[in-house]
């Protein structure tokens, strides 16, 4: 495999690897925090974390360089710690995490609440604690679907084109993801390079979905047919 396709593809699996444990991670907690406690303002708190999924990966760029740029609500504070995310892969890496997260998150809420509550109480009654709770019965329980989620965050990670550019520029060996190097191949007129990145690219996002469906086939459901 030739450097224009070997470089950009380690790059995007590092990115994507990194994105999707953040994610998963944020992801899981905010997920859980929303499924199990109920409070004023939890439909609207939902909504916004659910919003990078619907908004245009440029606008969620423009926030990303509005709150981490050199002259940024964060990013002159990191600035003068010596840390520097704007055209980095490190940047790279939170964009992609961002867009990325509401499919961990929205996966994971809907698997908390598809756990029976009784097991919980049941675990309770034993003397387990909350944290044995969750890492004993909740967490296990809804596994399946927590990693389906993941792995669709992945895929979406490996894709993400949008909100990369713009926060991490396009650095050949250093920001370059697929999605961009196929973006500059193309308009480079280089069809070849653009040809081998979009098989690359498709055949990998295509493998993550099949094991996907095959932690929560299409039909969905639970396995009792959804009977109480």
């Amino acid at each position: 495999m030739t450097d224009p396709v070997w470089v950009p593809l380690l790059l995007s699996l590092k990115v994507a690897g990194w994105a999707t444990l953040l994610a998963t991670v944020c992801g899981t907690a905010a997920a859980y925090g929303l499924s199990r406690w109920r409070w004023p303002g939890r439909d609207l708190l939902d909504a916004i974390l659910t919003l990078p999924l619907v908004l245009p990966p440029t606008v969620l760029g423009y926030y990303l360089l509005v709150l981490l740029g050199r002259r940024g609500i964060l990013g002159e504070t990191l600035a003068s710690w010596g840390i520097e995310l704007v055209f980095t892969w490190q940047g790279a890496v939170i964009a992609a995490a961002v867009v990325a997260f509401p499919l961990v998150f929205k996966s994971a809420r809907a698997a908390f609440e598809n756990v029976d509550g009784h097991l919980e109480s049941a675990a309770r009654v034993l003397g387990v604690c909350e944290a044995g709770v969750f890492f004993r019965v909740t967490l296990p329980l809804a596994a399946r679907g927590i990693a389906a989620g993941v792995l669709l965050a992945f895929a979406r990670a490996l894709g993400e084109f949008g909100a990369t550019l713009m926060i991490a520029g396009n650095l050949p060996g250093r920001t370059q993801t697929l999605s961009v190097a196929i973006y500059e191949a193309v308009q480079a007129g280089e069809d070849a390079t653009a040809n081998m990145l979009v098989l690359v690219t498709s055949v990998t996002c295509i493998a993550v979905l099949l094991l996907a469906g095959r932690l929560v086939p299409v039909s969905g459901g639970r396995r009792d047919g959804g009977l109480q």
